[in-house]
């Protein structure tokens, strides 16, 4: 019989949400998982807090996150804060001995990001990043059928994340359009969900050419009726990709892409065939692969179902789709098999500092008009 793992939660918004309903499910959703105990929420409006604990079943909440952090009753601490508290969270956390689950981006930059990978070695702690993309069982299905030489040697990834929440000029600011608090714009927060899905299906990213545009130069301030604040971060980016495996890429981001809700994609190219992945249609892998008859050539879909990693403690059913929520539940039960002991989690800490490389230098590309080697940020 497993111990039950306490769980301390920092942030009350959408993505505290997402981990708590994610607790509650995993071990409901999936066979022998060690249970765990909702043991203490923090953020920093007691109303809200405390309503949410109720809601969510948490035994204990508090306004101060360094109270959750050293509580004896946390085993594990997940993050769900602005960017800019992710370095200094993570860090007391592992200081005070405890496991860390934490938001992607890792930190503002690749030297924060580096430093919390090297602290949570130092401390023997399990560490894991949401990526949550990546528990798609149709992307594990197309990692599987790269692997297995169906597509062939592979030459060129595509990926793009598009959406439209940043449309509106008008559009206030937040902390997510200030370098200081959120480190890269629509680069750090969407772009580097094109990067952990590249390096998951094609390997390192060692070389890139990146260019990056802010399109709204200066925002409202919230509060201050007419102000107007400059933007310095960056509205889309792009990128030329040089592969370690010698495989070429593009990618792109943009929170200013009218009409885009969830444009994430991902495209594998390889001599034998390809594979295209759309999560606006996450629930459907379209796959090409040559044959004899040129005149039925063309994609198949494969629609997600029980056959498909994960997918069945959901559903016995094909073609009943899983949504983002289950993806994180999918993510916490890799979480809580790696504090039983089981594979470590990945993307760990390490892996995410290693995705912040890949976002500073694409930034370093762009600033100085050159490729840059990722092993060099």
């Amino acid at each position: 019989m497993h111990k039950a793992i306490g769980i301390g939660l920092i942030g009350t918004g959408f993505m505290g949400k997402c981990h708590a309903l994610a607790f509650r499910a995993a071990p409901a959703v999936f066979e022998g998982l060690p249970p765990v105990r909702l043991a203490r929420l923090a953020d920093v409006d007691p109303a809200v807090t405390e309503r949410a604990a109720a809601r969510w079943g948490f035994a204990a909440w508090t306004t101060d996150w360094q109270a959750l952090v050293t509580d004896p009753a946390v085993d594990l601490v997940a993050i769900t804060t602005p960017n800019f508290l992710h370095q200094p969270m993570a860090l007391a956390a592992l200081a005070a001995g405890k496991h860390v689950y934490c938001e992607k981006p890792l930190a503002l930059d690749a030297a924060g990001a580096k430093q919390m990978a090297e602290a949570a070695a130092a401390a023997g702690r399990r560490t894991l990043v949401g990526y949550n993309y990546l528990r798609n069982p149709l992307l594990r299905l197309a990692k599987e059928l790269i692997e297995a030489g169906e597509l062939g040697e592979v030459r060129h990834f595509r990926g793009t994340h598009f959406e439209d929440y940043m449309s509106d000029p008008a559009a206030p600011h937040s902390w997510r359009t200030v370098k200081a608090t959120a480190g890269a714009g629509a680069l750090g927060d969407l772009g580097s969900h094109c990067i952990s899905l590249a390096r998951y299906l094609c390997g390192e990213v060692a070389a890139v050419q990146g260019a990056v545009q802010t399109l709204v130069p200066a925002r409202p301030v919230p509060g201050a009726d007419g102000q107007l604040k400059p933007v310095d971060v960056d509205d889309q980016a792009q990128a030329l990709l040089r592969f370690a495996s010698g495989a070429a890429g593009t990618l792109e981001a943009s929170w200013n892409a009218a009409g885009r809700k969830m444009g994430l994609t991902v495209e594998v190219t390889g001599h034998k065939g390809a594979l295209l992945l759309d999560y606006e249609r996450m629930n459907e892998l379209r796959l090409f692969t040559f044959g004899d008859r040129k005149r039925l050539d063309g994609f198949k879909t494969i629609l997600a179902g029980p056959e498909h990693p994960d997918f069945a403690p959901f559903c016995p059913a094909p073609g009943h789709g899983l949504g983002f929520n289950d993806l994180k539940v999918i993510e916490v039960k890799a979480l809580l098999e790696g504090l039983a002991g089981g594979q470590p989690p990945s993307p760990d800490f390490a892996e995410a500092a290693r995705i912040a490389q890949v976002v500073e230098a694409i930034l370093r590309s762009a600033a100085e008009g050159r490729w840059v080697e990722v092993a060099t940020v």
